[in-house]
């Protein structure tokens, strides 16, 4: 396996105060949730499992439905379109038995692109152009690999993939080429006997976050000046069945999909509150993402009062992986709203 210099093969985890033992109410003057509707419902019969998002700049959703091997766009008005089916893989046997569609981002030029499980050397990520079409394979990774969540930083060209069952995190270059280690350790990895280990994945001010399922922990892991991965960070714990994730702002207050109905809402120095629940038509949920839109106060105000307002649309996917008597895979919108100084 080809590895990256000075990379974190065998990060130490710091299990800093950031730990948490049970959630807790939602404080005054934090973000608060409003307005939860389902938007967009899909077919579990034909393998439609939303199992990850990338937003357009207009608020449509690109989408994973992991068992059909479907890309596909939601609109504002949840009308969908197909973007594109990843090829069909005879003897595939990867770890849930088919070959599934898992993580996916979006370039600033609108490109997309994807990660593909097969138990093949199909597996690994595929590009798909802004208006969908053929998918290409422009980087493989090993078959025995899960690459589960994906993040791209357009700034050191590079992608991040959380492998879920090696318990790594590749990096890869935009252009696409050879999957390197980046990050390593028991951190990333699943329990013994467990399901899956690092599964969502973010950039997100000068670090790599990373959710570990078996583990229920939120991860930061620094990107040092070389490019190399500093020192493995548990921020959060007791997220039970966290899935992916994203942040509400600039600050580290993050929003996690967890998988028994429920998105949590988790705060810097760790603690979480619930904020979705299936009532709200949660189903299973495995991704979130914020569309944030920032509203400035009026310049004839006093200049004194610095406070603005962060309205943002909140997109959650259910898969429905574990309601199968009574499935509703669809895509979830809420409004995120919140007081910033």
């Amino acid at each position: 396996m080809f590895r990256l210099p000075r990379l974190a093969t065998t990060a130490t985890v710091v299990a800093a105060a950031f730990t948490l033992l049970a959630p807790t109410a939602a404080s005054a003057g934090e973000a608060t949730l409003s307005d939860p509707r389902t938007v967009a419902h899909f077919q579990y019969s034909a393998g439609e499992t939303p199992e990850n998002i990338a937003l357009e700049p207009d608020g449509s959703a690109n989408l994973t439905l992991s068992y059909a091997r479907k890309v596909v766009r939601v609109d504002k008005h949840g009308s969908s379109r197909l973007l594109a089916v990843l090829p069909e893989v005879p003897n595939a046997a990867p770890r849930f038995g088919r070959p599934v569609v898992l993580g996916i981002v979006r370039a600033k030029d609108g490109t997309l692109y994807v990660n593909y499980a097969t138990g093949t050397s199909q597996t690994g990520i595929w590009r798909i152009g802004p208006h969908g079409g053929t998918p290409t394979q422009i980087a493989q990774l090993p078959a025995d690999s899960l690459p589960n969540g994906l993040a791209l930083d357009e700034k050191l060209r590079v992608f991040y993939v959380a492998d879920s069952t090696r318990g790594v995190v590749w990096r890869v270059p935009l252009k696409g080429g050879t999957a390197t280690t980046w990050a390593a350790g028991t951190a990333l990895q699943e329990l013994p006997g467990g399901f899956l280990g690092a599964n969502g994945i973010k950039v997100h001010n000068g670090a790599v976050w990373v959710s570990n399922t078996d583990r229920q922990t939120l991860l930061r892991i620094p990107v040092g000046r070389d490019g190399g991965a500093g020192t493995i960070e548990t921020r959060a714990t007791g997220l039970v069945d966290i899935e992916d994730f994203d942040f509400t702002g600039q600050d580290d207050t993050v929003l996690a999909a967890l998988q028994g109905d429920e998105v949590a809402l988790v705060r810097p120095n760790g603690t979480h509150a619930i904020v979705l629940t299936s009532p709200d038509g949660l189903s299973s949920p495995t991704a979130v993402a914020v569309l944030v839109k920032h509203d400035e106060k009026d310049p004839k105000d006093d200049p004194k009062d610095k406070q603005r307002k962060e309205e943002a649309t909140v997109y959650v996917t259910s898969s429905s992986y574990f309601h199968a008597v009574a499935p509703d895979p669809n895509l979830l919108t809420a409004r995120l709203d919140r007081d910033n100084d």
